[in-house]
């Protein structure tokens, strides 16, 4: 072999040990299970008696996707956004409740016959109806509660509200997770996508107490952190200038060159915290082996001591629209939008959003 073929050689050698030296704190690789997805599918025929209306609807005619996902009892539970058939015919159109699905593999749902969660009259009426309530994402709190961050959307504005519940079913609605926080400053904000970190214990994924606070990374366009008490109330991570911190942005030429977009709660492992997040495409400045404005979930990297801090950051998606499930539907771009992470029975279950209009999953190890 000529001497420039071993240097050249070495240098292959070198940058892929490298790379392996970065990437061992990834969850994953995910694969999809075969002959299973997608696990939700709408139900033309389920109807519900709404609270507001007075009136029967067909409260999951249209689509249901980006769920949330969490183990109870032995078994999975996916908590997922469902349209109905009522409003415009677009994206946002419809009313969104959330629907239940009840898995004992992880990989085949049994959905309730009525929504779980959904607008009422009650005192968060104003800010979720008549758009409803979407793309939950769910942790287990240390006393074995549940806490939902979920987007309000009323057509006019939205953000993220936290409700809690201790089977599941009944739920306490607390209004938006920002309400009063650094005097009042965010009352009026524009923010979705919160998922609250997590670590493994006893099998179960449950909510981290990070220097004595709750942590959640949040936002869409660009992801910020925020810390709290009680798991309720919640107040952003604010820089020198006195604005929400800046963690991840978009990158030219990347699957996130739009923007980033917070994915299920987080995992702090030994290695760090582990954030997937979803990332949007954009069409002339992307990455060209993904379709133009297509979602697909990469992985982030921060420091568990210091969860403001960037460790590491993976190059390509760990998931990306490539089944015709994942690119058929109302957002015909094609997404695979990573809302719901569990462990279960010795895998990472990852389940996703498809084109705005089912619930698939990955497996991974």
């Amino acid at each position: 072999m000529k001497p420039g073929m071993i240097l050249m050689g070495a240098v292959v050698l070198s940058l892929a040990l490298r790379l392996c030296a970065q990437e061992p704190w990834v969850i994953g690789p995910f694969t999809r299970p075969a002959d299973v997805n997608p696990v939700v599918k709408p139900d033309r025929n389920a109807r519900f008696e709404d609270p507001i209306l007075k009136t029967n609807v067909h409260w999951e005619a249209l689509h249901t996707f980006n769920p949330a996902a969490i183990v109870r009892n032995g078994k999975v539970y996916v908590i997922y956004r469902a349209e109905d058939d009522s409003g415009a015919m677009e994206i946002g159109g419809h009313t969104s409740r959330l629907g239940m699905a009840v898995s004992e593999d992880g990989l085949h749902f049994k959905s309730m016959e009525e929504p779980v969660f959904y607008p009422d009259e009650d005192g968060q009426k104003a800010r979720e109806w008549p758009g409803g309530v979407e793309d939950p994402r769910i942790v287990e709190a240390p006393d074995g509660s549940y806490v939902l961050a979920y987007t309000q959307w009323n057509r006019e504005t939205y953000s993220v509200g936290i409700a809690t519940s201790k089977d599941l079913i009944h739920w306490q609605k607390h209004g938006p997770a920002f309400l009063g926080a650094s005097g009042g400053k965010y009352d009026g904000l524009k923010y979705k996508s919160a998922g609250i970190v997590t670590e493994l214990r006893h099998g179960h994924l449950i909510a981290a107490k990070i220097k004595g606070k709750f942590w959640m990374y949040w936002g869409e366009g660009t992801v910020h952190l925020a810390t709290s008490e009680d798991l309720i109330h919640w107040r952003p991570v604010e820089d020198a200038r006195g604005e929400p911190m800046e963690l991840l942005q978009p990158r030219a030429g990347h699957f996130d060159s739009g923007f980033p977009e917070t994915g299920p709660p987080p995992v702090k492992t030994p290695r760090g915290i582990v954030v997937i997040y979803n990332g949007k495409n954009e069409p002339l400045h992307g990455d060209p082996a993904l379709g133009a404005n297509a979602y697909a979930a990469g992985e982030a990297l921060f420091d568990a001591k210091n969860p403001e801090r960037l460790i590491g950051q993976l190059e390509k998606p760990v998931l990306k629209p490539e089944e015709p499930w994942e690119k058929t539907g109302q957002y015909a771009a094609g997404t695979t939008f990573a809302e719901g992470l569990v462990w279960f029975k010795g895998h990472w279950l990852l389940y996703y959003g498809c084109a705005d209009s089912l619930v698939a999953v990955a497996m991974g190890r």
